[in-house]
């Protein structure tokens, strides 16, 4: 888990980056997690409509007088909070994974970089470089699904994990954020960074941090479940 890459190259300056580049994802070290299931793909607005009619959760903020979107049921659900995509999974009988568990089920067998390997390929996700420019249908990217089977592991929508975001064992890296303030997303989303489809935000160790209490447009969620 992790990495113990750096900026070599002077990215966090050129591209006004406030937290540096790949300094949260160090050191590298191994985890070692009990057997568990993952979902294949992102949640859907079709699996989140159920989920909202059967417990009259909140709509996201984006399903006008709150309903979903016509046509777009395949796509994943996004704009929820990490307290409703934690209550989504619990009423699914699963959980948010843990960062570890996300990580892993990206990443395969071998530490992969990328879902589909170690060299970046716009092409094989819906990111920054796609040429898509908003969300797909889940699972539009067979061709970067990761080894585990599971599809937009990098692209389509951030996605929440159930854990605060704090820093790995043994890191010298120090954060304000750090502590039970901010839970992690993983993955990257559609969007990349402005007009940049920059990598590195798609690496399967890159993390991603922000309030439990906010939602944005280009996140969204997986569920997992312990096998026992």
């Amino acid at each position: 888990m992790g990495s113990d890459e750096e900026d070599t190259e002077g990215k966090t300056a050129e591209f006004g980056m406030v937290k540096p580049l790949y300094q949260d994802e160090h050191p590298a070290h191994t985890v070692t997690l009990p057997t568990y299931f993952i979902d294949q793909t992102e949640v859907t607005i079709a699996q989140y409509k159920k989920f909202i009619e059967a417990t009259g959760a909140r709509p996201p903020a984006d399903w006008k007088e709150g309903k979903p979107p016509e046509g777009r049921d395949n796509y994943p659900a996004s704009g929820m909070n990490w307290y409703d995509a934690d209550r989504y999974c619990t009423w699914a009988g699963k959980q948010l994974p843990a960062e570890a568990e996300w990580e892993k089920a990206a990443r395969g067998p071998n530490g992969l970089s990328f879902p589909w390997g170690n060299e970046f390929d716009p092409k094989k996700a819906n990111t920054g470089g796609s040429g898509l420019n908003s969300l797909a249908p889940v699972g539009s990217f067979p061709q970067g699904r990761s080894p585990y089977g599971a599809d937009d592991m990098a692209g389509n929508v951030w996605e929440w994990t159930a854990d605060w975001y704090q820093a790995y064992p043994g890191s010298s890296y120090q954060s304000p954020a750090f502590g039970q303030k901010t839970k992690v997303l993983r993955g990257g989303s559609w969007g990349g960074a402005g007009h940049y489809a920059l990598s590195y935000f798609y690496r399967t160790s890159h993390r991603l941090n922000s309030e439990p209490e906010f939602g944005f447009p280009d996140a969204g969620f997986r569920c997992a479940k312990r096998a026992r």
